[in-house]
This record gives structure tokens, sequence and C-alpha cells, in this order.
């Protein structure tokens, strides 16, 4: 894992053997989680879409820990040897690290993203490649039914079939008041998050092997209701309604399909989607653990979900929330 250590040390500025900072700025060893209040108050609300390189605390790309070493904290197994996979939305954030640990385990995996988010992406390439796997990017907005076609044919034309395909990929905009979403904002909102893992996984599912998996990310959202979040939650709730049905619908092929259901995760979604006062209080109100989750702590709830591991879980949502008691 030298290689992937190399690739996280130059992206981050972190010299070899040097302690990284903790959120707050200060240096930690303590194996301590950062805490509400180490984060900066950050937003890049005016913008489309999070990237992540731009962040002034970065995601920590898989630290379960302050302290330790990254992705090389991450013990693989190689449960997914020779696996393809695509995950959407997998150049930053739980996308990136769901992708980085899939090809720790010995997969390939490609990338599908905004074109904006081509420096993340190249990243995210670099980390999946030091770790071993092959790495395809496609800059495609999941919105374009035949954009997302093509990307499923490029695939595979490339491996020959896709052994997981993870719907990752999504928009959210904090708005407190309904009567303040626009037209414009709902849209883009519902086709990103609806319509795009709707297509991806129609025109993937073809493709699909028996012992296959797909897996979405929900969201906590879809069964708390958070009263700022409204499109996004219903996109959410729509997510676990079409794995539920999807299962039922794909067991007979051998596939199984599952949803992972995060909690508040330190990504770019939430700069993107939030002011500096709306991020205030989002930092300031952490899951009952007491403190916001990092993407390294989602990433093997993917890795579950996609071996066979899972082999007897499907329709499910696992929720990796920080102790918040959700029905569903």
């Amino acid at each position: 894992m030298d290689a992937i250590k190399q690739v996280i040390d130059k992206a981050s500025g972190t010299a070899e053997g040097a302690t990284p900072a903790a959120p707050g700025g200060e240096k930690s060893g303590s194996g301590e989680f950062a805490k509400p209040g180490e984060f900066p108050i950050e937003s890049q609300v005016d913008r489309a879409v999070g990237i992540q390189d731009d962040m002034v605390k970065k995601p920590d790309p898989a630290t379960v820990q302050e302290g330790e070493d990254d992705f090389t904290t991450y013990k693989a197994a190689k449960k997914l040897l020779g696996k393809k996979t695509i995950v959407t939305g997998g150049d930053s954030g739980i996308g990136r690290a769901a992708a980085v640990m899939f090809a720790m385990e010995g997969a390939d995996v490609a990338l599908v993203y905004l074109p904006e988010e081509q420096v993340d992406a190249e990243k995210s390439k670099q980390l999946i490649v030091a770790a071993g796997g092959q790495c395809l990017l496609f800059p495609q907005d999941i919105r374009d039914e035949q954009g997302c076609n093509r990307v499923i044919e490029s695939v595979v034309q490339a491996w020959g079939r896709i052994d997981v395909l993870v719907n990752n990929a999504s928009v959210m905009y904090s708005i407190p008041d309904i009567t303040d979403i626009t037209t414009e904002q709902f849209d883009r909102t519902i086709k990103t998050n609806i319509y795009g893992t709707f297509f991806l996984t129609r025109a993937a599912v073809p493709h699909i092997p028996k012992g296959g998996s797909i897996i979405v990310t929900a969201s906590q959202v879809a069964y708390a209701g958070p009263p700022m979040l409204v499109d996004y939650s219903m996109t959410k709730g729509a997510q676990v309604a079409m794995v539920r049905c999807l299962s039922n619908q794909l067991l007979s092929k051998g596939i199984r399909v599952n949803a992972v259901c995060p909690g508040p995760v330190w990504t770019p979604l939430q700069p993107a989607a939030m002011d500096k006062d709306q991020m205030k209080e989002w930092h300031n109100s952490p899951a009952p653990i007491g403190r916001i989750g990092q993407p390294s702590e989602l990433g093997p709830a993917y890795v579950f979900l996609a071996s066979q591991d899972a082999s007897f879980i499907s329709g499910q949502s696992i929720h990796v929330n920080g102790g918040a008691i959700v029905a569903g």
C-alpha cells in the first residue's frame, strides 16, 4: 500500500512520516475522530457541484482515525478479485472511498462524474491505479439518457461485463422553505438522483451476471425528513423503494440490490449545498456518536454489499449513520 500512501501524501502535502493535521489545524496522533467545531466553516454553494480538491479541509481519503495512514488502515482481503465495477460520483467523497477500496480488493473501477469534477476524478484514478486496479474515466451528466447508455456500452466493450454497479452520484440543495425551491432546482435534483439512477441501472442489468450486485447510495434523510431537504429527501425515498422493487425483480437472475444510507458525512456534497450559516448549523448537529463521519467509514459497507460476504442480503438499506435510530 506504499503506492497509495505516496499518492495521498502528494495530494495532501503530507511529508513522509509526518503526522497529518487535525481538522482544526492542530496536529493529532491520538486516534480521536474529528469533533464538532473542528471543521472550518466553508461553502461552495455558489457552484453547481462541490469540488473536493478545493475544500479547505478535505475529507480524510480513507482515514478511519486521525493520525493513521489513510487507505493503509483498510485491510483488504481480495474480496472483489477480478470484478468489473462502476461507481458514479466516484471522483470524491463516499464514491471515491468505495472505488479505492474496491480496487484494494482486486476490482477494476469505472468512474462516472460531471465534467466539472475532472480534477477530483483524476486523483481518484491515481489512487485506484496505485491500489492495483484499472480505471476508466467517464465525464458524463447522468441526466442524459443516451450518455448513460454510452457509458454502459463502453464499459462492456472494454471489460465484457459489469459485476457491480454503484449508483452514488447525487445533487443536494438546502432550502428551508418550499416556496423558494425553483422549478430548475427541483428538475435537476429529480433528474440527477432518480432519472440517472434509473437510466444507468436499466442499461446495466443485461450485462450483470449471476452473483452481481447493484448498490444505491440513498440516505438517512429518506427516513428522517429534514425540513430543508424536501426535494433531495424525496429522491432518496424513491431510491429506497427502487431498491426493494428491483431486489424482488432481479433475485431470480442472481443479482442482489441494496442501499447504503449515510448519515452526516464530510464530503463535497455539503459545502455545495449549504451556505456558511447552514454549514455551521450542520457541523454543530452531529450524529449521536458525537461527530461527523468520514467517507472512509462508509467504504467498507460498499465492499461488503458488493462481495459474497453479503450473498444472503438483498432489498435492504444498510444504515451507516453514527447511531441515528431510523425506521426501515
